[in-house]
């Protein structure tokens, strides 16, 4: 490999390792936290939500460590590709193709990228190369692609049991619905709750009030200080109309 040829294999390893550590760290430190990241995964159908959120902030991070580093390429390479895996089968794909639609595009790339970097190595600027591992070309690629194959199968045959619409009824519609958001409208969901709680309280109040000055505002009477004008007799009620009827 020529100099120019270690810079870009650096600087991939660099961009993915920097965008897995920044989606580890969200999940962990983001809107939502680690309970927001939880629900995101419950409404995937995955269970264990809580241990879910905590297995990704763990596998994104440690994987961008490692590949910044290029130590144990292939295994950093393999845990981008099952999370890539695991997201476009489960968030992404029912929503087609490009990311503008929150498809499967942008992951799609970046398990690709991954499995190029563990068939290219990681360069000889790596610990890897530093410590003489050399497990690159299609040895490498097959092991990164293997081992991710065998991770999502497991992850998903272990713990992805959706819930089928027929038997739930409309809460499995709702989850099923929130499932299918993406992580920011999640947390802006959780962010939401509180003050949608508020609500229906403040409401309640603002009731209580306006009956109780209704109440305490006194009836004025019928009159000439409340402004009404009394009946006028008419001429059928009237005293003379009363002694021509008795004649």
């Amino acid at each position: 490999m020529t100099d120019a040829d270690v810079a870009v294999l650096l600087l991939v390893r660099v961009a993915v390792g920097l965008i897995m550590i920044m989606h580890g760290l969200n999940h962990w430190r983001g809107g939502g936290r680690i309970e927001g990241t939880a629900r995101w995964f419950t409404g995937l159908g995955l269970r264990q939500g809580v241990l879910q959120a905590w297995m990704s902030v763990l596998t994104e991070v440690g994987a961008g460590v490692l590949l910044i580093l290029g130590l144990l390429t292939p295994l950093a390479c393999a845990a981008v590709i099952s999370v890539m895996l695991v997201a476009g089968l489960l968030a992404h794909r029912p929503n087609g193709f490009f990311v503008f639609k929150d498809g499967y595009e942008y992951v799609l790339t970046l398990a690709v990228v991954a499995l190029a970097v563990a068939v290219l190595g990681p360069g000889r600027w790596s610990v890897d190369h530093a410590a003489g591992i050399d497990l690159t070309g299609w040895t490498g690629g097959g092991t990164a692609l293997g081992a991710a194959v065998v991770a999502t199968g497991g992850l998903l045959g272990t713990f992805w049991r959706p819930e089928r619409k027929a038997d739930a009824g409309p809460k499995a519609d709702a989850e099923s619905k929130a499932g299918g958001e993406t992580e920011a409208e999640v947390q802006s969901l959780a962010e939401a709750e509180p003050r949608a709680e508020a609500e229906p309280q403040a409401d309640a109040e603002s009731t209580v009030r306006a009956e109780a000055k209704a109440d305490a505002e006194p009836q004025s009477a019928p009159g000439p200080e409340s402004g009404t004008v009394p009946p006028r007799p008419t001429s059928e009620n009237t005293p003379e109309s009363v002694e021509q009827e008795a004649r």
